[in-house]
């Protein structure tokens, strides 16, 4: 008995010496693995990095920006079958455990020892597992991650519930192709949201978290298939779903179709490029790549392909008519695919429909060509290789027989002809460059802009950052500071030669119209109409020019305009966004607007953070109607021109195109008003216009600025463009007249005096007068002092430049 007692209590003290030994061991093990355990309380304030998505006018999706391609969704929103999808690939008891999987670890475990040394480690890890080691943990595959793991399970599962951490989980799992939680990749991977996945899309979603790139839907097609249907087996295995049903889902194809988001699908890349400049700006990059902003643009989508095409075109007919000037490079053919040498040439993107080719033989005036093969989806290039040819017909306009333009090797732009399969017209990219901007008058909303002629080319936006002297386009401003201070339309001022003293060892200045010649004593209307530069210094010089500055500034052409007259014939530099959006207020009535690319930024919850639009509606809240008045917008614009003279403006720019020098636009048809400008040596050209409810800049020349010829005008290739635009812009709307503002009275005068027209005089217009005016009975001629020219020697004038004369 004895010996019976000692054992026990031998027993006992081993059994208390091993229970202290292990309490110790687990108390050093918990503070061993808690000492550096991340902070949980990040979890409670976490934002996932979420991409800002830019939309156009009408809601279409125009780009995407993200470090990590996410967009969150809230569990209440996942579909049942997505969780089903999920719990069933990665963790069927999510619901039922405490966060840790005991007999996965014993496995895993088992598995690490009997592995070979090229065998990657089994993961045996929970969802809420995956949310610490994402969040929270290291992705290294150690016990002593593992025991982290366990020991961050508890904190977790009191901070969050189930359903919280499910929601952490599918919206940070990466998926591949660069997509980051299951509403990215349903949208790219199959152009859905989850709530149109078919059960075996949603099944191979929920395959990709395992091993993403191991079954890529291209490259490893066979292992993404097994996976996938492994997934439909556990849903049916797990009750979520029938066999009948799993079976047919696992006949399926793997019907995996990559989204393909760009801009340049409407042809909008120096649009939404502008945006994303004034949104980091504004934001900050982070925010901008993380902060899930959704941006509601201004862009009108289809405007857009037609101020595209409209501009193009005019870049091409300018570029065309002065002749080839030879291929982009040349590929030695022998030895080599053609193909896959002519695969590595880069190709412009947005200049669509054309593409590269390259040429393989010359027979005759018969050039045959290899077309650029394409990628298969895997990324491939493809096997095929199409083939075509080029005949005179494709080369008229370079005016050379087809041997003497190309030879084998060349690397070259070609589009089809249309009516001729197989041929193809040859393509140059067109050295000169250009902008157009559409703009609503009345908002500032930029409904269209093209900054160039390829924005995978140059992401310079002329529109918007170059600035270029706007010429006889500046004119308008002249006058419109004349008619706001006393003068009329029908004002007389001397077209003749004048004389400016620009001081101390300076030359003088003696500008010049553009024809060389004088017509004597005209109108402000004729004066604007044909462009005459002598004219405008008169009446600059008559207005004064400190006052002229004071209303280019007014209208934001420039911000400090020097007051000299050689800036009333447009010398200083500007952007089309200006012109555009000063032109805007001469047909809205002389309102101040912003031009803006952006109507509305709202944050990832959807709240609206920014609107362009700041008219107020303090009544448009009432939730009944008690027979209240009808709810008006406060518009606080500040009125930068009188509407009366606005109105005379417009009418003189709409003469400007019935009897000017933009006579080529009457051709659309509809009211139309404007102005060209052409700059010195014709180094750039402009068309700025209007209808009743539209606004449009155009500009063309050369990056590096040079002539664009001796006897190139505005009229000749920039109004072109604006008609090419106009027309199909306007093609569905009526011939709106410009609205005239009360007060105006529209009088009968004879287009050549400006004196009030008789009942039978033949040429007579009707001007516009403001209240107390009238068409005089005889005129005093502004500027005129005998018939010798006039000299100007005021002080105020010594900085005037020399050479800024001839501007048309």
């Amino acid at each position: 008995m004895r010996y019976v007692l000692r054992l026990i209590g031998f027993m006992f003290t081993a059994g208390a010496i091993l229970f202290v030994v292990g309490a110790a061991g687990a108390a050093f093990m918990f503070w061993r693995y808690s000492q550096d355990l991340p902070d949980y309380s990040a979890l409670a304030t976490h934002e996932p990095a979420v991409m800002t998505r830019m939309h156009a006018g009408d809601g279409s999706l125009l780009a995407e920006y993200s470090r990590e391609r996410r967009l969150f969704i809230p569990i209440q929103a996942v579909p049942k079958m997505i969780v089903a999808a999920f719990l069933s690939a990665e963790d069927k008891n999510f619901y039922r455990h405490a966060g840790v999987d005991p007999e996965g670890i014993a496995r895993a475990a088992v598995f690490y020892f009997r592995r070979d040394a090229n065998t990657r480690p089994q993961g045996a890890s929970t969802i809420t597992q995956q949310v610490a080691k994402n969040f929270l943990l290291s992705n290294e595959q150690t016990f002593d991650r593992k025991i982290k793991d366990i020991f961050d399970e508890t904190p977790i599962n009191e901070i969050y519930t189930k359903d919280k951490i499910l929601e952490l989980y599918l919206n940070e799992i990466y998926l591949g192709l660069g997509n980051y939680g299951i509403a990215a990749a349903s949208l790219n991977y199959y152009g859905k949201s989850v709530h149109e996945l078919t059960l075996a899309e949603a099944a191979y979603m929920a395959a990709l978290p395992k091993a993403p790139n191991n079954y890529h839907p291209f490259r490893f097609r066979e292992a993404a298939i097994a996976r996938r249907n492994y997934v439909i087996d556990r849903m049916v295995e797990n009750n979520y779903v029938t066999k009948e049903d799993g079976e047919a889902a696992k006949r399926e194809p793997l019907t995996v179709n990559p989204r393909s988001l760009s801009p340049n699908a409407v042809q909008a890349g120096f649009f939404a490029e502008e945006v994303r400049r004034e949104l980091a700006e504004r934001y900050g990059e982070k925010k901008l790549y993380e902060g899930g902003l959704s941006v509601r643009t201004t862009l009108d989508p289809k405007m857009q392909v037609m101020a595209r095409k409209a501009l193009t075109d005019g870049l091409i007919r300018y570029d065309e008519a002065h002749g080839w000037r030879g291929a982009i490079q040349r590929l030695e053919l022998t030895g080599r695919d053609w193909g896959v040498s002519l695969a590595e040439v880069p190709a412009l993107d947005d200049v669509k429909p054309w593409q590269l080719a390259v040429v393989l033989d010359v027979t005759g005036d018969v050039a045959r060509i290899g077309l650029q093969p394409g990628r298969e989806p895997s990324g491939q290039l493809s096997r095929e290789r199409r083939v075509g040819t080029i005949t005179l017909d494709g080369v008229k306009w370079a005016r050379k027989p087809v041997r003497q333009l190309l030879g084998p090797g060349d690397v070259v732009y070609v589009d089809a002809l249309d009516g001729k399969p197989g041929q193809f017209r040859l393509r140059q990219l067109p050295e000169i460059s250009g902008a157009i901007v559409a703009m609503d008058p009345y908002t500032g909303r930029v409904l269209a802009m093209v900054g160039g002629f390829s924005f995978d080319q140059s992401k310079f936006n002329r529109a918007t950052q170059a600035l270029r002297q706007p010429g006889s386009s500046f004119k308008p401003f002249v006058y419109a500071t004349a008619l706001d201070n006393g003068y009329t339309p029908s004002s007389v001022v001397l077209d003749g030669p004048i004389e400016v003293d620009q001081g101390a060892g300076q030359e003088t200045w003696r500008p010049e119209n553009y024809d060389g010649k004088f017509a004597g004593p005209r109108t402000l209307r004729y004066g604007i109409e044909h462009s005459k530069n002598l004219m405008t210094v008169r009446l600059a010089q008559d207005v004064g020019m400190p006052l002229v500055s004071e209303y280019a500034k007014r209208f934001g052409v420039y911000d400090d305009m020097l007051p000299v007259l050689a800036m009333s014939l447009g010398a200083g530099e500007t952007t089309v966004m200006r012109m555009t959006t000063a032109y805007s207020m001469f047909v809205n009535g002389g309102k101040r607007i912003k031009a803006s690319l952006i109507d509305r930024i709202q944050d990832r919850w959807g709240q609206t953070i920014y609107r362009h639009d700041e008219r107020q509606c303090p009544t448009c809240e009432q939730d009944r109607f008690t027979n209240q008045n009808e709810p008006r917008l406060i518009d606080r614009r500040e009125q930068v021109l009188d509407p009366l003279t606005a109105y005379q403006v417009t009418s003189m720019l709409e003469g400007v195109v019935q009897r000017g020098t933009a006579t080529s636009i009457k051709e659309v048809g509809k009211p139309l008003a404007g102005k060209t400008g052409t700059t010195n040596d014709a180094k750039d050209v402009w068309f700025v216009g209007f209808s009743p409810d539209l606004a449009v800049g155009v500009y063309m020349g050369y990056d590096k600025p040079k002539s664009l010829g001796t006897s190139a005008t505005a009229g000749q290739y920039a109004a072109p463009v604006f008609r090419d635009f106009m027309k199909q812009a306007l093609a569905d709307k009526p011939a709106t007249p410009f609205r005239v503002p009360p007060g105006i009275k529209l009088i009968r005068v004879a287009g050549s005096t400006g004196l009030r027209a008789g009942p039978g005089d033949g040429g007579a217009i009707l001007e516009a007068f403001k209240p107390g005016t009238a068409p005089p009975d005889s005129y005093s001629v502004i500027g005129g002092m005998g018939g010798g020219p006039l000299t100007v020697t005021p002080e105020a004038e010594r900085a005037v430049g020399s050479g800024t004369g001839g501007l048309y």
